[in-house]
C-alpha cells in the first residue's frame, strides 16, 4: 500500500530529503597542535588557549630553582609549501615536535614529562627506585616485582 498519496505535499518534500539515521560530517573538523603542551585544539580554540598554556608554563617554571629555569618557548613559524599556501600538516608537525622539545628528562629514569608533570612522576620515581622505561622490556638482572 502506497501511503505517500495520503501525506500532506509539504510532507512528501520532508520525506524525500531527509536522510534516516545520525548526521554525518563530510570531514573532521582540522586541529592544530599547541606548540607548548602539545594538545590538539581547533583552529578557533588554539588562539584562546595559547595564552593561557604559556601563563601557566610562566607559572611552573617560576616555581623550580633559578638554576633550573628555562627561557620561554617560542612559536615556531608555518611551514609554506611550494605554492605558497601555509602546509598545515608540515606546520602541526613543527608545533608537535616543538611541544616534545620543552618535556623535562626525569633524572632517575630517563623518561621526560611536561615540566607540570614531573614532580607527580618523581613521587614515586626515586634514584633508589628508578621507574621502569616506557617500551623497553627489563633487563634479566631486574627482579619482577
Amino acid at each position: 500500500v502506497n501511503f505517500s498519496i495520503w501525506l500532506v505535499p509539504s510532507m512528501q518534500s520532508f520525506q524525500n530529503n531527509f536522510t534516516p539515521g545520525p548526521p554525518r560530517a563530510t570531514k573532521s573538523a582540522p586541529t592544530v597542535f599547541c606548540f607548548i603542551c602539545g594538545r590538539q585544539f581547533g583552529s578557533k580554540s588554539i588562539a584562546i588557549h595559547e595564552p593561557q598554556c604559556l601563563k601557566k608554563w610562566h607559572a611552573e617554571n617560576e616555581k623550580l630553582p633559578k638554576s633550573k629555569r628555562r627561557a620561554a618557548p617560542v612559536k615556531p613559524d608555518a611551514v609554506i609549501g611550494n605554492d605558497g599556501e601555509v602546509d598545515a600538516v608540515a606546520t602541526n608537525e613543527v608545533l608537535w615536535k616543538n611541544s616534545q622539545g620543552l618535556m623535562v628528562e626525569c633524572e632517575h629514569c630517563g623518561r621526560k614529562f611536561n615540566e607540570d608533570r614531573l614532580s607527580v612522576h618523581q613521587r614515586s620515581c626515586t634514584a633508589e627506585n628508578p621507574a621502569k622505561s616506557v617500551g623497553r622490556s627489563r633487563s634479566k638482572s631486574q627482579p619482577k616485582r
